[in-house]
């Protein structure tokens, strides 16, 4: 009778180490990402002219990494933008909202994630841009590219994290 319910124990003690295995999700994209980074880089502009620029960021994420609040300032000598957007993760793909307050305008954006590597098309009624992001441990690359014939072209940052 002991060794029965002793095996009854173990096996349901089993079962509940396996279901609460199943249950518990990987960590989404954006684990790690939280907090402020800084960095510089360069801008293209439409006028064919490339200037230095300096950026800040912050990234709140949720507590799953699946969701992403992020805001970006950055500046040149004659260029700068103020965005802000907020970032769903489900299943490889992303899609969410974004607004360049400078300029007033906002839009939606979609792409992929794989790993820490984001691949992103953001877009408006008159503004559409391709966005690679990178990172790997506290350093992170973001690569911007544009459409000729707007004021911006393309631009290249590199941040840190600072923790």
């Amino acid at each position: 009778m002991f060794r029965l319910r002793l095996a009854t124990c173990l096996a349901a003690a089993g079962l509940v180490v396996v279901f609460a295995a199943a249950g518990k999700a990987d960590p989404g994209p954006f684990t790690g990402l939280a907090g402020n980074w800084a960095g510089d880089g360069t801008i293209s502009l439409g006028n064919g002219s490339r200037e230095r620029i300096r950026c800040r960021s912050n990234y709140a994420v949720s507590a799953e990494g699946n969701s992403l609040q992020l805001s970006l300032r950055c500046a040149s000598d004659s260029y700068r933008f103020e965005l802000s957007g907020n970032v769903e993760h489900s299943a490889g793909q992303l899609s969410g909202m974004w607004g360049e307050a400078s300029r007033n305008i906002s839009g939606v954006l979609f792409g992929t994630a794989r790993g820490h590597q984001f691949q992103l098309v953001v877009t408006s009624p008159s503004f559409s841009a391709n966005l690679s992001m990178t990172t790997q441990g506290e350093r992170q690359s973001v690569v911007v590219t544009a459409p000729p014939g707007g004021q911006l072209v393309g631009a290249n940052i590199s941040l840190t994290h600072a923790r």
